[in-house]
């Protein structure tokens, strides 16, 4: 997503940031975008963990079946 930015880039965003929010806002903006990234990950991981669970179970049925296949 960030990979074509470069230095560059990442400089003339923070000192656009600088700008419109100001030093005063900037500190807390990023502690909001640091808290909203990090529940971001975590519904992820649980969205993620849920579905692992669920193939869990059908790939134990296809392996079962795999070896009554061979026998």
């Amino acid at each position: 997503m960030f990979s074509n930015i470069g230095v560059p880039g990442l400089i003339l965003i923070l000192v656009l940031a600088l700008i419109v929010f100001g030093p005063n806002k900037l500190p807390e903006i990023g502690r909001a975008f640091g808290k909203s990234l990090r529940e971001f990950k975590r519904a992820t991981d649980g969205i993620t963990n849920d579905i692992k669970e669920e193939f869990k179970d059908d790939l134990k049925e296809a392996q079962k079946e795999r070896i009554d296949f061979k026998k």
